[in-house]
């Protein structure tokens, strides 16, 4: 799937973010508590891709994806979103959305504009995203317009067991702007822990809280219930308009802050 390109993701670019979970010639950066941050540098950009392998052993693989799925939920546990919304969607696999999120002064905000895409089976979930261009998204005032080359997740369940799974992150992301390199680099080293953690925690609330939130409400599993607009691919535009989440009109509550980093 090509930069920048809105179409339908094929076989190849989820085995392409397979091959980059299994690839060894990544260099381990940090290993503590069944948590393994890898980096690798890109033939994309300067900056340093990033690899994380961690074992939840008391969630389910299919709560885990409900969770990065569920936008409303995620402004409860990601606590750098400023804005996120789906433009449409280009079939029931296939997605676009926004997504804004603060950072710390003095650098500027970052936002995003990308097209989403799943592919789950009882034996592997994977979901991968990429940057886009389109026209109903220019560049907003404030922001800088970050890229994202590729960013997946692969969930697998926990051989022999009838709960627990495997996550692997993928992340070759240029944030853009006046940030060194090398502070980049350091920083998504640092903050990839954190996000597993993160993640972990907001997956031990999130049962809880759909239960009160449609629980039935699905549409990354029930395409009947999808209720965004079809986006035409051709004319690069959305039939009719989107529907935003953000901190402010979802909840921006104390537990929230406590828990989360960004995970685009």
């Amino acid at each position: 799937m090509e930069e920048n390109m809105m179409q339908v993701a094929a076989d190849e670019d989820f085995e392409k973010l397979w091959q980059m979970v299994a690839d060894n010639s990544w260099k381990l950066e940090y290993q503590h508590d069944e948590i393994n941050v890898w980096s690798k540098h890109s033939n994309s950009t300067d900056l340093k891709m990033i690899k994380v392998k961690t074992t939840f052993t008391d969630v389910d693989m299919w709560l885990l994806f409900d969770l990065l799925m569920d936008g409303e939920y995620r402004s409860l546990w990601d606590t750098a979103m400023v804005e996120s919304y789906t433009l449409g969607f280009l079939n029931p696999n296939n997605d676009v959305g926004y997504y804004a999120m603060s950072c710390p002064p003095p650098i500027q905000n970052r936002d995003f504009v990308l097209q989403r895409s799943w592919l789950a089976t009882p034996k592997k979930i994977s979901i991968l995203n990429h940057s886009i261009t389109h026209k109903d998204l220019p560049p907003k005032k404030y922001f800088v317009r970050g890229i994202s080359y590729i960013t997946g997740y692969v969930i697998e369940p926990l051989p022999g067991k009838s709960k627990g799974l495997t996550l692997a992150y993928v992340s070759a992301t240029d944030p853009r702007g006046a940030i060194p390199t090398w502070a980049v680099n350091k920083g998504t080293q640092y903050f990839a822990p954190k996000m597993m953690k993160t993640l972990h925690k907001a997956c031990l609330g999130y049962l809880d809280w759909k239960q009160l939130h449609s629980p039935g409400f699905k549409p990354w599993l029930y395409p009947e219930q999808m209720d965004y607009p079809k986006l035409l691919v051709d004319q690069n535009t959305a039939v009719n308009g989107a529907n935003k989440i953000t901190l402010n009109d979802k909840g921006n509550n104390r537990e929230s802050k406590e828990m989360g980093v960004n995970l685009n």
